[in-house]
């Protein structure tokens, strides 16, 4: 009866998922779209990475060690920030753009807010979007030696037309991670039969995204039109591995499905009557900074007095 008695703080319910497992799950299911990324784009893609990667870990390591702090680089969220920047910058880029896009994401996002869950964006879109305006030359060259033309998206905007096959599989222009759908389906599919993710959040996004664009698009619900918007950009990609970042998401379910619904309006407004091709990184951080008000008008209402009746 003693232990039955027994009062303790919370948390009361513990599981035995912990971060290093989450993150580690999120590395691995990046892992399709990162081979495919430096097949498609070859050793510089692979350099970029690897230097992005290595100044995100470097960084939130030297930071702890300087301010005697204990040094968490072991629960991966380095790397999982380090290769989701890599994956969205161009193989074009030289290498130390991946360097300061990493000491960005995880000095200034991450660890000048108090560490992994205490950053109110996303580090590597805050990065991204730092780096979109500090260096947009860089950031929006894709010119390669085997992609010479403008990106999916870019034609589509122009009124050009666009071989849908080659954007699902990735032989198209683009940031290292984004141009295979095929890939980021793979590793969004692996993360959803873990249960690390669910499709509250990418479900809206990419349900509410293609209403918008039916309505607004000027093509009707034109199938080439739809499945050219989702296999082009960086829509897939947000969708499933930033726009469900833990720590930048709602915590409720109803708050989910409203930042979803969210980031697919914004998106579908930033592609269509935005200056640029894209907009899912700016429709994320944007996202991440409204999460505390969705997050106030969704609460649930606790029982009792003043509450829901049961």
């Amino acid at each position: 009866m003693s232990d039955l008695m027994k009062v303790s703080s919370n948390p009361h319910i513990r599981s035995k998922v912990t971060t290093s497992s989450i993150m580690l799950a999120v590395v691995i299911a990046l892992l399709p779209a990162t081979g495919f990324g430096i097949y498609n784009f070859g050793l510089d893609a692979l350099i970029l990475i690897l230097v992005t990667v290595a100044s995100a870990v470097l960084t939130e390591y030297l930071y702890e060690k300087i301010m005697h702090k204990p040094v968490t680089i072991g629960d991966f969220s380095a790397v999982v920030t380090g290769l989701l920047l890599a994956l969205n910058l161009p193989s074009t880029a030289p290498w130390w753009i991946g360097v300061i896009g990493g000491v960005f994401a995880i000095l200034v996002v991450k660890m000048l807010f108090g560490g992994l869950g205490q950053n109110f964006m996303n580090p590597a879109l805050g990065a991204r979007c730092f780096l979109l305006i500090s260096y947009t030359s860089i950031m929006c060259n894709f010119q390669t030696d085997t992609y010479t033309g403008a990106t999916p998206l870019a034609a589509l905007k122009a009124g050009e037309n666009v071989n849908i096959l080659d954007m699902v599989v990735g032989r198209t222009a683009g940031t290292i991670g984004e141009t295979s759908m095929i890939a980021i389906v793979i590793g969004a599919c692996f993360l959803i039969l873990l249960g690390v993710i669910d499709l509250r959040i990418p479900g809206s996004y990419i349900v509410s995204f293609v209403i918008f664009i039916t309505l607004f698009g000027g093509h009707g619900f034109d199938s080439a039109f739809i499945s050219a918007h989702l296999a082009g950009g960086g829509l897939m990609l947000g969708a499933f591995f930033m726009a469900t970042d833990y720590v930048t998401r709602p915590v409720t379910k109803k708050g989910q499905y409203v930042y979803g619904i969210f980031l697919g309006i914004l998106t579908g407004i930033f592609r269509l009557f935005g200056p640029s091709a894209e907009g899912v990184s700016y429709a994320i951080i944007i996202g991440n900074l409204i999460v505390p008000l969705i997050e106030k008008v969704t609460l649930p209402k606790a029982f009792g007095r003043g509450g829901e009746k049961a």
